[in-house]
C-alpha cells in the first residue's frame, strides 16, 4: 500500500522521451567528439546522474545531467587531441 501512495501525484517517467534524449546527446558526441566515444569510462560519473534523475522522474535534472555528459564528453575529446597534437 506504501508503494501505491507515493506514486499518487507523480507522473510515469517517459522512456521514449529519455531514450529520444540520450541517443540525441550520444548522435552530438559521435559526431562533433568522436574521440570521446572511445573515453565512455570518462564519462560514467554524469551517466549515473541521469539514471539517478530518470529514477526520480526529475526532467530538468535528466537533461542537466545530458548536457554535463555533453560537456564532458567534449572536454575528454578536445584533452585526447591536445595530446595527438
Amino acid at each position: 500500500m506504501a508503494s501505491q501512495e507515493r506514486a499518487v501525484g507523480v507522473e510515469p517517467w517517459d522512456t521514449e522521451w529519455a531514450a529520444a534524449r540520450a541517443a540525441e546527446a550520444l548522435r552530438y558526441l559521435g559526431r562533433n567528439y568522436p574521440e570521446c566515444l572511445d573515453a565512455l569510462r570518462a564519462l560514467d560519473d554524469y551517466e549515473t546522474a541521469a539514471h539517478e534523475a530518470a529514477l526520480l522522474g526529475d526532467r530538468e535534472g535528466y537533461l542537466e545531467a545530458l548536457r554535463a555528459y555533453m560537456k564532458a564528453g567534449r572536454d575528454a575529446a578536445l584533452e585526447i587531441r591536445r595530446g595527438a597534437a
